[in-house]
C-alpha cells in the first residue's frame, strides 16, 4: 500500500535534539534546588511536554512546573536550542518523498518557534507542507490532538497517512487517529517500545521510511539459520509485506569487501588475473579483498593492494560502493582509487594464486565493452572511474 502522505514526530526523529533539551532540563532542576545527575540521565525530557515531565518525574505541583518550564526555556531558547544535530540522511529522505509526490508534515510537542527555527537552520523547511507544533501558552497539547491537526491540515485520510517517530507517545497518538505508525529505532525509543505501542512498523534506517511510503518495505519476524560459514552465512527470513501479507526471503550474510583502481604514472591499471572457482573460469579483477570485523574500510582496502599486487598508494580515493548481488546477499564493496605508487612484496594468503598485470586505461575500458572483462567490481570501478576523471 502506498501512503499519500507522511507525518514526522520532529524531536528523536528528524533531528537529535537530545543534548540542548537534557542541559536545559538540568540548568532550570539545578536553578530550583533540585539534585540531578549526568545530564545525560535525563532522556525521559525527549518527547513528552515539559510541564508533565516536571510534574511526572520530580513530583512538582503545577505552578512549580510551570516555572520550571520558564527557566528551561531561558537557556534553551538562546543556547540549547542550537545543540542539536539533524540526522544523516534525513535531508536526502525529504527530498526524495517529495520527488516520490507525497505530502509531508511535522506533529511535535516542541513549540513552534524552536521547530521552524532549526527547520530554517538546517535547511529543510521548504519541504514540508505542514507544521504543527505548540505554543509557549498551551504547551501539554496531547500528541494524539497534534497529529490530528497536522492529519486535517495534510487533507488525507487516515489509511493514507503514515505516522513515523521514535517514542510510544508518537505510535499511540497515531492509532487514536487510526493512523498507521512507524516507530524508529534512530531516536530515544526502543524496540520493545515501539511493539507494545502497536507501531505497524519498526524501521533500523531513515532510508526505509522511504521504502514504506511507497509500499515495498518487507518487515523481518522471524530468521531461520541454515548455514554458517567462515566467510559467508546463510538464513531464510518469514518477511511480513506493506499490505499485511507473508513471505520467505533467502538471504547471504557477507561481511563486505573492498576493491582497488591502481593506477600507474603510465595510466595502467593493476589488475590480478586468478582462477574462480564458482565461474571454473580465469578472470580479471581489479585486486579486492573481504573486510575483517571491525576493520576500517579505507585501511582494509590499503591493506588488500599491498597483499595481492606488493603496492603502496600515496592517494587513496574513495570512489563509492556497490550491492554486486542485491536479490539473495547483503554484500557491500567500497571501492577506492589508489595513485601515487610504489611497490614493495606481494603477501599472498596461502590458497592464493594469482598474477598482477598492467594494462593501459583504455584497453581496461575496451575489454569490459567486449566482455572480456566481466567481473562487476572491475567494471563499475573502471567505468566509474572513466567518468569522474574524464580519462
Amino acid at each position: 500500500m502506498r501512503y499519500n502522505a507522511v507525518i514526522f514526530d520532529f524531536d528523536g526523529t528528524i533531528c537529535d535534539t537530545g543534548e540542548g533539551i537534557m542541559k536545559s532540563a538540568k540548568y532550570a532542576l539545578e536553578a530550583f534546588g533540585y539534585e540531578v545527575g549526568d545530564y545525560e540521565e535525563l532522556k525521559y525530557f525527549i518527547g513528552p511536554p515539559l510541564l508533565i515531565t516536571f510534574q511526572e518525574k520530580f513530583g512538582a505541583n503545577a505552578a512549580k512546573a510551570d516555572e520550571l518550564v520558564r527557566k528551561f526555556r531561558e537557556r534553551y531558547t538562546n543556547k540549547g536550542v542550537f545543540e542539536s544535530e539533524l540526522y544523516e540522511g534525513i535531508k536526502p529522505l525529504l527530498a526524495a518523498l517529495k520527488k516520490d509526490g507525497i505530502k509531508l508534515g511535522i506533529a511535535s510537542s516542541k513549540p513552534q518557534d524552536y521547530i521552524e527555527t532549526l527547520l530554517d537552520h538546517f535547511g529543510i523547511k521548504s519541504y514540508f507542507d505542514v507544521i504543527c507544533g505548540v505554543t509557549f501558552t498551551a504547551d501539554c497539547e496531547s500528541k494524539s490532538s497534534i497529529i490530528a491537526r497536522c492529519q486535517k491540515e495534510l487533507d488525507t485520510q487516515g489509511n493514507l497517512c503514515l505516522m513515523v517517530g521514535d517514542k510510544k507517545y508518537d505510535i499511540e497518538g497515531a492509532k487514536s487517529n487510526l493512523i498507521d505508525s512507524a516507530g524508529v529505532l534512530w531516536g530515544y525509543g526502543t524496540k520493545f517500545e515501539h511493539i507494545e505501542a502497536g507501531a505497524k512498523f519498526i524501521l533500523d534506517k531513515i532510508e526505509d521510511i522511504e521504502a514504506v511510503a511507497l509500499g515495498f518495505y518487507e518487515q523481518t519476524e522471524e530468521i531461520h539459520g541454515i548455514f554458517n560459514g567462515r566467510i559467508i552465512s546463510v538464513h531464510t527470513d518469514d518477511v511480513t509485506l506493506v499490505d499485511g501479507t507473508q513471505a520467505q526471503r533467502e538471504v547471504v550474510d557477507h561481511p563486505g569487501g573492498v576493491a582497488i583502481v591502481g593506477l600507474t604514472e603510465e595510466n595502467e591499471v593493476l589488475l590480478v588475473r586468478q582462477f574462480r572457482y564458482p565461474y571454473k573460469e580465469l578472470i580479471y579483477e581489479i585486486p579486492a579483498g573481504k573486510l575483517e570485523k571491525g576493520e576500517d574500510i579505507k585501511e582494509a582496502g590499503i591493506r588488500e593492494f599491498r597483499e595481492e599486487c606488493g603496492a603502496v598508494a600515496k592517494n587513496f580515493e574513495f570512489l563509492g560502493e556497490i550491492y554486486p548481488s542485491p536479490g539473495y546477499c547483503g554484500e557491500i564493496i567500497r571501492i577506492f582509487c589508489a595513485t601515487g605508487l610504489t611497490f614493495t612484496q606481494q603477501d599472498l594468503d596461502d590458497d592464493e594464486y594469482l598474477d598482477v598485470i598492467r594494462l593501459p586505461f583504455s584497453e581496461c575500458v575496451a575489454k569490459i565493452m567486449s566482455g572480456e572483462i566481466k567481473d562487476a567490481k572491475t567494471i563499475a570501478g573502471i567505468l566509474k572511474l572513466k567518468e569522474l576523471k574524464k580519462l
